[in-house]
């Protein structure tokens, strides 16, 4: 790796590591704070929100700290690409694409970054390259990859229990006949 590609990496690495730690601080201290941040997630149909919060939180800010160390850059990216997947199907998916819709390109945008970045590596201004750690290539995307795949799986299949449409049931009101044929019923 050239030093301008470690630079570029690391770049990389630090923005969406800072990125992904304000995010779990605001879910933790913004806005609702945990309160409304579990609430939220309520809505989007996951059971337990207060954990699925404190979950959030800690991933977020975890995942960041690590991506700003260059530390077990595989997992925290896989981490993100979780958190990422999470999001994009279950809050910004139906609202379509564009994120000035609340649609799903932030997050696409952040979870490909995040892809990206286990495949290419933490670069050489990280403690995964000083410990001689690193995780790089198809080794390192199919990490980030893999595990995010399972753990979102994981989580949707225990938590997410969308309310379901209450069935219509179809019952007529009988109508009364009245004056002159009008229904009055």
């Amino acid at each position: 790796m050239t030093n301008a590609e470690a630079v570029a990496v690391l770049v990389v690495r630090v923005v969406l590591g800072v990125i992904m730690i304000a995010h779990g601080l605001n879910h933790w201290r913004g806005g609702g704070k945990i309160e409304g941040t579990a609430r939220w997630f309520g809505g989007l149909g996951l059971r337990h929100g207060t954990l699925q919060a404190w979950m959030s939180v800690i991933t977020e800010v975890g995942a960041g700290a690590l991506l700003v160390l260059g530390l077990f850059t595989p997992l925290a990216c896989a981490a993100v690409v979780s958190v990422m997947l999470v999001a994009g199907l279950l809050a910004h998916r139906p609202n379509g694409f564009f994120v000035f819709k609340d649609g799903y390109e932030y997050v696409l945008m952040l979870a490909a970054i995040s892809l990206a970045l286990g495949v290419l590596g933490p670069g050489k201004v990280s403690v995964d390259h000083a410990a001689d750690i690193e995780v790089t290539g198809w080794a390192g995307g199919g990490i980030a990859l893999g595990v995010a795949v399972v753990a979102t799986a994981g989580l949707l299949a225990t938590f997410w229990r969308p309310e379901r449409p209450e069935r219509a049931v179809k019952t007529e009101e009988p109508t009364v006949t009245g004056v002159a044929g009008q229904e009055t019923g």
